[in-house]
């Protein structure tokens, strides 16, 4: 089989056999509305088959492999978002990577992406250890959730408008199900910043008239209710990002510390 199957004990796993399955566009418009709590919508969110072309790549890459991992179980499902249930901060990525959450079943986990990131997160104080390998690893996110825009590992790394498009239910809901304690959203990346204002949007927040240009340090205002949130970008720690210096260790820890500063 080219997916772990829900249920079966992998560590971590929010699904079992009966959680229901989005099967298309309305299913997961459906089903995200259904998810009274994080639970129930990660739940939900891992075992989605809407996007056929993201479904068949995602479990040819668990079946072919990378030859690095070639002994390895792939997790080959959707990623679902993960971290604090009442995270103060919370970081939006684009989405999985093929070998990285496709493979361990934990977003931005098993990737130089990753390495990056939780090496930042755990110096801020957001992390309880520096890595993050594996799912049963022993990290632990504090006062922090690490979601993505879609939810599943898009060939080249581009999911096409229309996977976007049906992946957005799923993000809505996870920012309106932790919008009561969130004081911070970073968009890791342009396409995570452009993908969160129509999320944020559905959650209730007050935006802007005006969406604000993305930008490594750009801090926007807004509102949830009576409570002030501050919109942060981040440039991506992607590869090419890191291997350029377009992105430093200290970039990255200065928006960290920063984000964490203001969500106490």
């Amino acid at each position: 089989m080219s997916f772990v199957p829900p249920g079966t004990g992998w560590p971590g796993d929010p699904a079992t056999a009966d959680t229901p399955v989005a099967h298309d566009p309305a299913d997961v418009r459906r089903l995200a509305a259904a998810g009274s709590t994080l639970a129930e919508l990660t739940a939900a969110q891992s075992v989605c088959r809407a996007c056929p072309r993201l479904v068949e790549w995602r479990e040819e890459v668990a079946e072919v492999k990378r030859r690095a991992f070639a002994d390895e179980t792939y997790w080959g499902r959707p990623v679902a978002g993960w971290g604090d249930d009442r995270p103060r901060v919370l970081l939006v990525g684009l989405a999985p990577a093929a070998h990285g959450g496709n493979r361990t079943g934990r977003i931005f986990t098993g990737d130089r992406s990753g390495d990056w990131l939780f090496a930042s997160l755990y110096r801020a104080g957001l992390a309880v250890q520096e890595t993050s390998t594996h799912a049963g690893d022993g990290q632990r996110l504090i006062g922090a959730r690490v979601v993505a825009s879609v939810r599943c590992a898009p060939p080249a790394n581009k999911p096409t408008p229309e996977e976007r498009a049906t992946c957005l239910p799923w993000l809505s809901r996870e920012l309106t199900l932790t919008a009561p304690s969130v004081r911070v959203v970073v968009a890791l990346g342009g396409f995570a910043w452009q993908a969160m204002w129509p999320a944020l949007k559905d959650a209730g927040y007050t935006l802007p008239r005006v969406r604000p240009p993305f930008g490594h340090g750009v801090e926007v205002q807004v509102s949830y209710g009576q409570a002030p949130v501050t919109l942060m970008g981040c440039y991506h720690p992607s590869q090419q990002n890191t291997f350029t210096g377009r992105v430093t260790a200290q970039m990255l820890d200065d928006v960290f510390v920063r984000a964490r500063a203001l969500g106490v």
